[in-house]
C-alpha cells in the first residue's frame, strides 16, 4: 500500500488553501486539495507531473 506524505504548496496560506503534493513514492506524484485531506487523490507519473508543471509556466 502506498503511503503518501503530502506537503502543502508554498502558495497556500491560512486564508487561501491550495494543493498538497506527495513525491515520496517512487514512480508516482500524488496531488490533493489541501481543504479536503480525506478527499480524492490524483496520482500521476513523474513525467506527467513535470509536463503539467511546465505547461503552467508557459501560461500568459
Amino acid at each position: 500500500m502506498k503511503v503518501f506524505q503530502f506537503v502543502k504548496s508554498s502558495y497556500s496560506t491560512l486564508e487561501k488553501d491550495c494543493v498538497e503534493v506527495a513525491r515520496n513514492v517512487p514512480g508516482a506524484v500524488a496531488v490533493r486539495d489541501s481543504k479536503r485531506a480525506a478527499g480524492p487523490v490524483l496520482v500521476l507519473t513523474p513525467t506527467a507531473w513535470n509536463a503539467f508543471r511546465a505547461s503552467l509556466s508557459r501560461q500568459p
